[in-house]
């Protein structure tokens, strides 16, 4: 059987949010227990011109949702970037997680040949579903979910390459 598009992303996501929540736990923690005022991991960026942590998971919620939504066609709940706490970003993690779950297999069939239109300004790009999900949304997502764990670990946390990756659960 070939791999679907909901097989593709949905479930990607999920995981990969979970894995994002389970890492930020551990940020939390690592500031209880060093004594590390919890704002300044929320705050910490990798460079100047980059998002910073609260940002960072923003920016992965958001990415998972709106592929969703436009692979789907199911409307994503809208979240204002508001989050200043560990408890905070949870709580957005679980919503779009949430979210997430209620899209049923079947909203994404023929998605593949779905024309998504990405409008940035006076940027547009057109891409077919498969397109979009395998070259700009999967990546996107990717790159602040890594950014985010690069963030925690060059703050001091300790996490490495299995807590990135998470547990294998076979189907």
């Amino acid at each position: 059987m070939a791999l679907s598009m909901y097989q593709a992303s949905i479930p990607v996501y999920i995981r990969a949010l979970n894995i994002l929540s389970t890492l930020l736990e551990k940020g939390a923690q690592h500031a209880k227990e060093n004594g590390v005022d919890p704002q300044t991991l929320l705050d910490a960026k990798l460079a100047p011109d980059m998002y910073n942590l609260v940002a960072q998971v923003q920016r992965a919620s958001d990415t998972s949702k709106a592929t969703a939504e436009r692979l789907s066609g199911v409307p994503a709940p809208r979240m204002p970037d508001t989050e200043k706490t560990f408890e905070e970003l949870h709580a957005r993690i679980a919503k779009t997680v949430t979210y997430l779950k209620s899209i049923d297999a079947a909203a994404l069939q023929g998605s593949e040949k779905r024309t998504v239109t990405l409008t940035a300004g006076e940027y547009k790009q057109d891409f077919k579903g498969d397109d979009y999900l395998l070259t700009f949304a999967l990546p996107n997502f990717y790159f602040h979910v890594t950014t985010a764990y690069d963030i925690l670990r060059h703050s001091g946390v300790r996490i490495g390459k299995q807590d990135f990756i998470g547990p294998f659960e076979p189907r």
